[in-house]
C-alpha cells in the first residue's frame, strides 16, 4: 500500500511540475496543436525554443492580462515569446486553431461544421486608451472601445471587430459584413436587433447575398 501511494504522489508531482500554470496546455490539447505549428525548413535548424512553452506563455499572458515584459521568467525572454507570437499572427495560426475548434464543436453538438446563420450584436467598454485616440458612445455613456461580434445561433464567437466607442453601430456591422464570407462561405443569415436596421447595412448585405432579419422587442418585455 505504501509503494502504490508513493507511485501515485510521484505521478501527481509530476503533472503539477509539467503544469505549472492552469492555463498551460494539457497533453491532449498540445498533440492537437503541434501538426498546425509552423515547421523549420529542411535545409534551417530547429528551432532552440519550446514552442509548448511559447504557446504557455501565450495563453498565460492573455489569461493574466499583464504585459510582455512582467511574464513569469520560467517561460524564456519575454522578447523571445513575443517574436514567436508575432510569427503566430501572420500565419495566422490563432485564428486557424479557434475556427478548427468551433468546428469540431459545432458536429459534436450534431450540427454542420460551418454555420449559415448567427446574431451580430455590439457592445462598448470602457477602455482609458482605444484605437485611434479613443471615442465616446453617446448612447451608451460609454467611452472607450465598441466590440462587434458575430455568433453562430449556438453562442460559438465567429468574429469581431474592434473599433473605438464612437462609431456607429451599422457601420461596424458593414466590416463584419465584407470580412466574415471569406471566413465563413456558407454563412447567409444574420439576426440583429433594431439598432442594425439601417438602408446603407441591407443594401450592403443584400449586395453580399446576406439576409439581416431583425428581431424587434416584444412591447411588453423588459432586459434582454
Amino acid at each position: 500500500m505504501s509503494w502504490m501511494w508513493i507511485q501515485e504522489h510521484r505521478e501527481r508531482q509530476r503533472v503539477f511540475e509539467r503544469r505549472r500554470y492552469p492555463t498551460d496546455l494539457t497533453d491532449a490539447e498540445w498533440e492537437r496543436i503541434r501538426p498546425l505549428l509552423p515547421r523549420p525548413a529542411k535545409r534551417a535548424r530547429k528551432p532552440g525554443v519550446d514552442l509548448r512553452e511559447i504557446l504557455n506563455a501565450i495563453r498565460y499572458l492573455a489569461r493574466a492580462g499583464c504585459g510582455w515584459r512582467m511574464l513569469p521568467t520560467n517561460f524564456g525572454p519575454w522578447q523571445t515569446v513575443y517574436w514567436w507570437f508575432r510569427r503566430f499572427v501572420r500565419r495566422p495560426l490563432f485564428r486557424t486553431l479557434h475556427d478548427v475548434a468551433l468546428m469540431l464543436d459545432r458536429e459534436r453538438a450534431g450540427r454542420a461544421a460551418s454555420p449559415s446563420a448567427g446574431v451580430i450584436d455590439s457592445q462598448s467598454v470602457k477602455a482609458p486608451i482605444a484605437p485611434g485616440g479613443g471615442g465616446y458612445d453617446a448612447a451608451k455613456k460609454v467611452k472607450g472601445r465598441k466590440r462587434q461580434i458575430a455568433v453562430d445561433t449556438g453562442g460559438r464567437l465567429l468574429m469581431v471587430n474592434l473599433t473605438t466607442a464612437d462609431v456607429q453601430v451599422a457601420a461596424g456591422a458593414e466590416a463584419i459584413i465584407t470580412a466574415i464570407r471569406k471566413r465563413w462561405p456558407w454563412l447567409k443569415h444574420l439576426f440583429a436587433d433594431g439598432a442594425y436596421d439601417r438602408g446603407k447595412l441591407m443594401s450592403k448585405a443584400a449586395y453580399r447575398d446576406f439576409v439581416i432579419e431583425i428581431v424587434r422587442k416584444l412591447s411588453d418585455q423588459k432586459g434582454f
